[in-house]
């Protein structure tokens, strides 16, 4: 009795709040009605109209505001009341904004790169394009040769500047301090006319102008001279030692430009070529057209230039231009650091959203099923006087203050995920963007979306009903009501489903990537950068390093055989002089495929002589000896058999014949297929390639760095292992396995806490019906099997629907590579029964724990 007393007392005390609120909206409303009636319009005569303007906005934000703050006080009550029920909603809200905010900031990065260059639309990167008379493909790169830009500079009245730019590591020394500078970079004089960096110090005009002039960045200048004036000041540069003028500082390169260097070098300085030729293409070529409506008309005058330069040359070469603004996102050829991809960037726009439309039903799933729970405060309110109106609004401002807390606290869970975040997708994204007005203006704008999203339905539902069904005890769940929770049920595992089956197949191959036989060996394989001034000591370096007892082997070569990339025309004795077929090429030692673990399937190997045949003064004397791998042997029509002995050119100047023939290895990514490569001798190279036994790693790289600071003083010990090349080629791909990693299974948590919500106002629902159950004999293993059973339903139809979305997606990203793993039935077996357990398992919980409830508690109850 006492119970029921309390309850009616707290009702009534609940009817006449909700009185109080619905009266002070009536008189607020009423009171603008009466202000805006023309009848009184008289009385504002009296008043002048400044201050009849700011009376009616006074009294109409008053309105607004106490209309807020009663519906904002009864929504507080409702979530203290509700504790459980706020804190999954909350916690899942949390979630998915927090990943909303973390990608959205990561995506915004993508999207704006390079914004901040004011001629951005007008920049044009110049791509070359050549194909030697009888060759079957033609190959394509981000390189031209430093004739380019001088010669389209003036033939082009639609370009007024042209910038040739470089950029490879380079020594640096002042006084006792020597560096290798990994971002130095060379530019022509135009530079700061065509590219948004502004100096703090120094002539833009001038400062690139002539050879050994460089510009320093604010970190770069502090790293060498402190807070001293770096103008004027020299720099020693390169294994020379040149003295190059610091003749400007600026500040350091943006996180968010395809252009970053530490030193700005004069591109006189490398002593370009001054010959017209359009084949030394070691350098990038970059166009300020006047106008950024210039491309297609340039375009269309360059093709028959170039086919005029090149008539009668054996060859055919072209350029295209590509607009700067798209190089970092949609461009097949990497900038001055590797590109990302739109597709990634769409995948993971789809990922969020998912994300937050997981967490949005959660919300809606149930706040529908708290229905009949909030019946009877519709119908008692709805008795009162409340309009439809006033309910919506009602529980769309419980949705509003859900989400400011759950946006609040995602914030502040942003702001101490940065870091980790930052280091999953290797960029530098700052705490400080959190705060900027724009960032503040998109969370506002997402707290209104996620509220009309997640708010809309439940407030179009409970500010529907009937209030003389509800209060006579006849009102039930309306099967509209349910069909919508069981749909968004489904939708929600089935995005958890495509994203597992995604995150599997991703993964999937990444191992495929990782564990194919590539050709080579990369386990290993230290790569030291070697310079101009170790090529006379080279004999006596390798002796050196191979005096310890765990290095197996050194090697000189051009390119690592993780990414070979220089290009070359080859052709045999009896193919006509002006038929070439293009190739890559490397030049290479005589360790190089004893270093690798290539295999040789026909011939030998380089010897020690093979290389000294090339080391003559006089050109016409060397003797080339080439190792052809199976695609190239094959491109002149030579089985590897066949192959060797046979006479045949690199080039016109290399002159040779085939010793020996390796099988097809993976020189450049698994995107592409292998192509025609040849192996050539020569004492020349960038890369030392060390190969370690594998014991005492550790030791071994102490002991050499000692051992190279007494036989190479003049350069700091720096290495790399051959694996980290081969990772480099991957990264996007392996930063887009571990983002959806993380994020499938926290799509999977979130549709799972709306199950649990879900279950556990079912079996709350259900009360009565399980004490009758227990009473009649039913085990709790049955009681807990037909809880259960209905949600499971509703898993396995989201997986039949998921799983052939997921595979056409999968099928998809696939093809972007050439080789790849194969799409297993096996897969999508694994997602079925992950989801299906899982679910299993959050309800299962949830229905054991109704189970074994007192039947008597269970039936006293209703």
């Amino acid at each position: 009795m006492l119970k029921s007393f309390q309850k009616g007392v707290g009702v009534r005390h609940s009817y006449k709040r909700t009185s109080v609120c619905i009266k002070t909206e009536r008189f607020f409303s009423y009171n603008i009605r009466k202000l805006l009636d023309i009848k009184y319009l008289h009385i504002w005569h009296l008043l002048s109209v400044k201050y009849t303007v700011i009376a009616g906005l006074c009294l109409i934000i008053t309105t607004i505001y106490a209309m807020i703050k009663n519906y904002f006080k009864i929504a507080f009550r409702n979530i203290w009341k509700n504790k459980a029920f706020a804190g999954i909603n909350i916690f899942g809200l949390t979630i998915g904004l927090t990943c909303c905010l973390l990608i959205g900031l990561y995506i915004q990065h993508e999207l704006n790169y390079d914004n901040f260059q004011l001629n951005g639309k007008r920049i044009a990167r110049v791509i070359m394009e050549y194909k030697f008379d009888g060759g079957s493909e033609s190959k394509k790169g981000n390189f031209t040769s430093s004739s380019v830009a001088p010669v389209f500079k003036q033939t082009f009245p639609e370009i007024s500047e042209a910038v040739r730019m470089a950029s490879y590591p380079i020594l640096v020394q002042y006084n006792n301090k020597l560096i290798n500078e990994k971002n130095f970079m060379f530019a022509d004089g135009g530079f700061f006319n065509m590219f948004s960096f502004d100096l703090l110090k120094g002539d833009k005009a001038t400062a690139l102008e002539g050879p050994k002039k460089v510009v320093l960045t604010q970190s770069t200048a502090k790293r060498y001279f402190g807070d001293a004036d770096p103008v004027g000041k020299t720099l020693q540069v390169g294994s020379d030692s040149s003295l190059y003028q610091v003749t400007g500082l600026m500040k350091d390169c943006p996180s968010n430009s395809q252009i970053k260097f530490d030193l700005l070098a004069s591109f006189s300085s490398l002593n370009p070529d001054k010959e017209k030729t359009y084949w030394n293409a070691n350098y990038t070529t970059f166009l300020l057209l006047k106008n950024e409506h210039s491309f297609a008309p340039l375009q269309q005058k360059i093709t028959p230039f170039m086919q005029k330069e090149m008539a009668g040359q054996g060859a055919t070469v072209n350029f295209t231009l590509e607009p700067f603004n798209r190089i970092h996102l949609y461009s097949q050829f990497d900038g001055f650091e590797p590109n990302s991809s739109i597709t990634y960037i769409r995948i993971l726009e789809v990922v969020v959203l998912m994300i937050l439309a997981i967490a949005c039903f959660t919300y809606v799933n149930l706040s529908t099923a708290r229905s009949m729970e909030r019946a009877r405060e519709v119908g008692v309110r709805k008795v009162i006087g409340a309009g439809k109106k006033q309910l919506f609004w009602q529980f769309m401002g419980e949705s509003v203050l859900f989400c400011i807390i759950a946006t609040i606290l995602s914030i502040v869970a942003a702001a101490l995920l940065m870091p980790v975040f930052n280091q999953l997708t290797d960029k530098h994204l700052q705490v400080s963007t959190l705060a900027s007005p724009s960032f503040i203006l998109a969370c506002l704008g997402l707290i209104a979306v996620v509220s009309l999203l997640a708010g809309s339905y439940p407030a179009l539902i409970l500010s529907n009903f009937q209030p003389v069904k509800v209060l006579k005890g006849s009102f039930k769940n309306s099967g509209s009501g349910q069909w919508v929770r069981k749909s968004l049920i489904v939708f929600q595992f089935s995005i958890s489903v495509v994203l597992v089956v995604a995150t599997v197949i991703i993964q999937k191959q990444l191992s495929y990537i990782q564990n194919k036989k590539l050709g080579y060996s990369r386990e290993h394989v230290m790569v030291l950068p070697m310079e101009k001034r170790m090529f006379n000591d080279l004999a006596y370096i390798k002796e050196q390093l191979k005096a310890n007892k765990n290095v197996l082997s050194v090697s000189l070569c051009n390119n690592t055989p993780v990414n070979i990339g220089s290009g070359y025309n080859m052709r045999s004795a009896t193919m006509p002089e002006n038929q070439q077929i293009a190739v890559t090429a490397n030049n290479v030692d005589e360790e190089f495929i004893k270093t690798t673990g290539l295999q040789l399937i026909a011939g030998r190997d380089f010897t020690r002589q093979d290389v000294k045949d090339v080391m003559n003064d006089d050109l016409e004397k060397n003797v080339f000896h080439f190792i052809l791998n199976e695609a190239a042997a094959r491109e002149l029509g030579w089985t590897p058999e066949q192959a060797i002995g046979k006479r045949m050119f690199l080039d016109a100047s290399r002159p040779g014949f085939v010793t020996g023939v390796v099988k097809n290895f993976h020189f450049e990514s698994l995107h592409t297929a292998i192509k025609p490569l040849v192996l050539f001798p020569q004492n020349r190279g960038g890369t030392l390639l060390v190969k370690l036994s594998g014991h005492n790693i550790a030791e071994t790289v102490t002991a050499l760095q000692s051992k190279w600071k007494t036989i190479v003083p003049y350069r700091p010990f720096e290495y790399r292992f051959l694996d980290d090349d081969f990772n480099r080629l991957y990264r996007s791909e392996n930063r887009l396995g571990k983002v959806l990693n993380i994020f499938a299974g926290m799509a999977i948590a979130l549709a799972c806490l709306g199950l649990l919500g879900l279950s556990a106002y079912a079996a709350k629902q259900r009360t009565k019906e399980i004490g009758v159950r227990k009473i009649l004999g039913a085990g709790v293993g049955n009681i807990a099997v037909a809880l259960s059973f209905n949600f499971v339903k509703l898993v396995f139809v989201a997986i039949v629907i998921a799983m052939p979305i997921a595979w056409w997606l999968m099928k998809v990203w696939l093809q972007d590579f050439a080789y790849h793993t194969r799409v297993s039935w096996v897969v999508f077996a694994f997602a079925g029964l992950a989801a299906i357990s899982v679910a299993a398992v959050t309800i299962g919980i949830q229905a054991i724990k109704t189970a074994l409830v007192n039947p008597i508690k269970s039936l006293r109850t209703e």
